[in-house]
């Protein structure tokens, strides 16, 4: 399956705020990527559309498994991938930008191998 880097960063946003507030609401994940609440309810309907979410009458977002899998994936790149970078000696702050960036675009035989790898000596 093939899903675009932003709904990608949508469903990782939606699962990190989950872990830190509890309950995720569209003006969350609006205050927390500094979007206006319009378009994030365009997203979140297509989300809806496509089974990446689901919302329940007080407008908490819940990710499915499918968003669930694809958010934990995602969320599991970035965290390593920064990790590494910070072991390296990048400032925290650019590793963790740069894991950003690099998360969406490097192959699962590629993190794979960096994962396997760092764990083997760190």
């Amino acid at each position: 399956m093939v899903i675009h880097e932003s709904a990608e960063n949508y469903l990782e946003t939606i699962l990190m705020l989950k872990k830190r507030l509890g309950n995720v609401r569209s003006v969350d994940i609006a205050n927390e990527l500094g979007f206006k609440k319009s378009s994030i309810s365009v997203a979140m309907k297509h989300f809806r559309e496509n089974g990446y979410i689901t919302t329940d009458i007080d407008g908490h977002i819940s990710l499915t498994a499918l968003g669930s899998s694809i958010a934990e994936k995602v969320y599991e790149r970035h965290r390593v991938i920064a990790e590494i970078l910070i072991s390296l000696g990048v400032g925290e702050e650019t590793a963790r930008e740069d894991a950003c960036k690099i998360e969406h675009v490097l192959s699962d035989e590629s993190f794979m191998r960096m994962k396997s790898h760092y764990e083997k000596y760190k």
